[in-house]
């Protein structure tokens, strides 16, 4: 814990608006064939990943190591910024009105791999155990209630 010290990280809470952009606009305006808002069959899955996805958040806005260097573009920041894009991209194919697997995966796996690849550009090891745990949640929700 001496590594790290409380402080806003700015990246942080943008990267996450960035991701969250698409919900915010899903919830606004509803895609045709809209099967995301169905009910859930995974409450008790939905519920720690709820948990985490705050424990995520927080841990990736307000906790900072002192070992990270200022953001700049490496390949951990360029992964993340294109598992951004990926994750767009589905979004898009998802209004189009396809959904099929692959479609699930693109708005489940990318932005989870967002969050993974910005905490280990930032040297934040303590972010990467609520977002493993989100990760696996988010991936059991779309696989059971959309997939199988």
């Amino acid at each position: 814990m001496k590594k790290y010290r409380f402080s806003f990280e700015i990246w942080g809470l943008l990267l996450f608006l960035i991701v969250m952009l698409p919900t915010f606009i899903w919830l606004a305006i509803p895609a045709p064939n809209d099967i995301l808002r169905e009910n859930s069959i995974t409450e008790m899955v939905d519920a720690i990943a709820s948990v985490c996805q705050i424990a995520m958040v927080a841990a990736l806005c307000i906790l900072r190591n002192r070992d990270a260097k200022k953001l700049c573009v490496t390949p951990s920041v360029i992964l993340s910024a294109g598992c951004c894009v990926l994750y767009f991209i589905s979004w898009i194919v998802y209004y189009i009105g396809m959904i099929n697997a692959p479609v699930i995966l693109g708005l489940t796996i990318p932005p989870c791999l967002a969050f993974l690849f910005f905490a280990i550009d930032r040297k934040n090891g303590i972010a990467i155990i609520p977002i493993v745990i989100f990760t696996l949640c988010h991936l059991i929700y779309g696989v059971v209630n959309f997939i199988i």
